[in-house]
């Protein structure tokens, strides 16, 4: 029988790539984002079987996308793979209250709800959860005070989760990728030339000399949500050319 998986994100970037790989891998595709035009070709290329135009910042979002999601599969999930997050730049001296917490709300808060939302029919498969989360979970970096927080709680709650599920035959785990090739910092405000030289800086601040790909990202996460690593939760994991074990630079 078909599995099926929620794809969050799935419009652009590792989302996207793990849609395509998780349909190459035989799931039954449900992938929610904000593009609806991207989420109609998806459909048409036969990679998503159902589709979902959600914004996840807004009040409630996480639950209705749950609840459509569980009506077009009659009550059936197995797999939750939560990639939308977004990232604006700004440190302790320009980044305001409210900026802070719409970070937070939309990178952690509607992650929880998710997962919450999702948590019985999860328990009914013994299925299991994907977060996607940032290496900026798991070092600083200056100017993303924001970001850094939303995801270093992203991690966390991959752990309490995780432990919270263990007993319930719930699988949560996370991945932390450092510098990917996206459309994530153009769409936090990064210029075609500045994004250029930062995707350039990163062949030195990576120590394997380039940075990642979404497909990389998606081939681990296709990995943790399969049976192969069904003794594996409370997992965050890097997938960043080894950019975790450096420091500033």
């Amino acid at each position: 029988m078909k599995k099926n998986v929620l794809i969050t994100g799935a419009t652009s970037g590792i989302g996207l790539a793990t849609a395509e790989l998780l349909h190459k891998q035989g799931y039954t595709v449900i992938a929610s984002g904000r593009n609806e035009t991207r989420l109609t070709e998806l459909k048409e290329n036969g990679i998503a079987d159902y589709t979902i135009t959600a914004d996840l910042a807004e009040k409630g979002m996480p639950e209705k996308l749950i609840k459509s999601t569980l009506a077009y599969t009659k009550g059936s999930l197995d797999v939750l793979v939560h990639s939308a997050g977004i990232l604006k730049p700004g440190g302790m001296e320009k980044e305001t209250v409210e900026g802070f917490d719409f970070q937070v709300n939309t990178n952690l808060n509607a992650s929880f709800a998710l997962l919450k939302h999702a948590w019985d029919a999860l328990a009914k498969t013994k299925g299991n959860a994907v977060l996607v989360s940032s290496i900026t979970g798991l070092r600083a970096f200056p100017g993303l005070v924001s970001y850094c927080v939303s995801k270093a709680g992203l991690d966390q709650l991959v752990r309490c989760a995780a432990l919270d599920g263990g007993a319930l035959g719930i699988r949560v785990n996370g991945v932390n990728p450092g510098v990917v090739i996206t459309d994530l910092h153009k769409r936090g405000g990064m210029d075609e030339e500045s994004y250029a030289k930062f995707l350039d800086h990163g062949k030195e601040t990576h120590p394997m000399g380039r940075v990642g790909t979404a497909d990389e990202v998606a081939g681990t996460i296709a990995f943790l949500v399969s049976e192969k690593a069904q003794w594996i939760t409370g997992v965050t994991m890097s997938v960043d050319g080894g950019r975790q074990l450096t420091c500033a630079r």
